[in-house]
């Protein structure tokens, strides 16, 4: 069986680990061409050395000097960056995992797609802020792109095989996060600790709050729309504390596919790796008992006010989409600094972004990865300036 040559850009984090063990099973199957990550140098050399990996990206100087050093002895070429991807790559390797958080994950994305067959990406903000500029390099490379997010990948799965005009509704289902049955009263006492206690899923602090809040199913509605090319209007959100459906489609034949798996991210990653293969998972047995006991419900928007984002946001892909990623970015981490309190997170989100200095970006479209670069860096400015002006700063 010939090598699967790879790549992981941010192999430290979550995603890249969770990958790194899926393939460890099979690890004579593939030849790993480059891991990357920011700051982590003692995770990346440990990964580098138990896969045999030849190239490694640390993108902050000072752990690229550390690493650097550590690896002059070694067959390992250290980069400081993502501007010899030339270097590392003389043919098209098969497979690509982009998992770098934040809007910092869109350049090295955008900039490997050219050297990879396919490419699976885990980054909301890329999908969300870039979309247009992931697509279009995505076309011109004739690159297969698969979404890792378990609800994309639930649709990208429900609508192969179908004609997408045929689609009349699409529902994302949202656990609830660990405040779905908390008291509105209470809301105003929310703490870092409670906000971080997702009941179904282990995540990071910030998609915790994220999901605690409600707008990390905001943008995957706006991933949604950018992905499949389909309208806000026939995307819907519905509450499902069980987190073991993750998808719904309604066909304008009547027919409706209901996409479910347990709650780990192993099934969808396993899954964009071995697609088109006859490769098998080990998974639980299917459980009668919670398929009798699923239990949707529509979003209450009292309890959730984050999602009024909804009915503003533009019917195209805009800079705003920039604006609103950048400004709620700031704000969780001014609550994770005692700053603010939780439920500031949603009413200066949508007071900010109501505001004359960024309505104006519903019109205006980003044309290539510097707009949204220089955009995020200037929200964070202003956002700072505006909560510094309040006092919380």
């Amino acid at each position: 069986m010939k090598k699967k040559n790879i790549a992981i850009i941010g192999s430290t984090g979550s995603i890249g680990k969770t990958l790194l063990k899926i393939i460890s099973i099979e690890k004579k199957n593939f030849n790993i061409c480059l891991l990357t990550a920011h700051k982590d140098y003692k995770t990346l050399l440990y990964q580098a050395k138990i896969f045999n990996a030849k190239n490694l990206i640390i993108t902050d100087h000072h752990s690229f000097k550390i690493l650097k050093n550590k690896t002059k002895n070694l067959k390992i070429n250290v980069y400081n960056g993502y501007d010899k991807l030339n270097k590392i790559f003389q043919n098209k390797i098969d497979y690509t995992m982009s998992s770098i958080t934040g809007i910092d994950g869109l350049y090295p994305t955008v900039k490997i797609i050219k050297f990879t067959k396919k490419i699976a990406i885990a980054n909301k903000e890329s999908i969300i802020c870039g979309w247009a500029i992931i697509n279009k390099e995505l076309k011109k490379n004739k690159t297969e792109f698969i979404p890792v997010d378990s609800e994309h990948f639930s649709l990208w799965y429900g609508i192969k095989g179908n004609n997408k005009n045929n689609i009349e509704k699409i529902y994302l289902t949202a656990s609830g996060g660990p405040f779905y049955m908390l008291p509105l009263k209470n809301f105003k006492n929310i703490n870092i600790k409670n906000a971080l206690k997702h009941p179904n899923w282990k995540m990071g602090k910030k998609i915790s709050i994220d999901s605690a809040t409600m707008i990390n199913k905001i943008y995957e509605v706006m991933e949604a729309k950018n992905i499949f090319d389909i309208p806000y209007k026939k995307i819907d959100i519905l509450i499902h504390p069980k987190s073991y459906v993750h998808a719904i489609l309604k066909f304008n034949n009547g027919l409706i596919k209901i996409i479910a798996h347990d709650t780990t991210m192993q099934i969808p990653i396993f899954n964009t790796i071995y697609s088109n293969t006859d490769k098998t998972i080990k998974s639980e047995k299917l459980n009668i008992k919670s398929l009798n006991n699923l239990n949707f419900s529509k979003v209450d928007k009292k309890r959730y006010p984050i999602t009024k984002l909804l009915k503003i946001l533009p019917k195209e892909h805009t800079l705003f989409d920039t604006v609103i990623v950048s400004t709620n970015d700031i704000l969780v981490e001014l609550f994770l600094k005692k700053r603010i309190r939780f439920i500031d997170i949603e009413k200066k989100l949508l007071q900010i972004i109501k505001s004359k200095v960024f309505v104006k970006y519903k019109k205006m479209y980003p044309n290539n990865i510097k707009d949204i670069i220089n955009l995020n860096k200037y929200v964070r400015l202003k956002v700072l300036e505006n909560m510094y002006k309040s006092g919380h700063v």
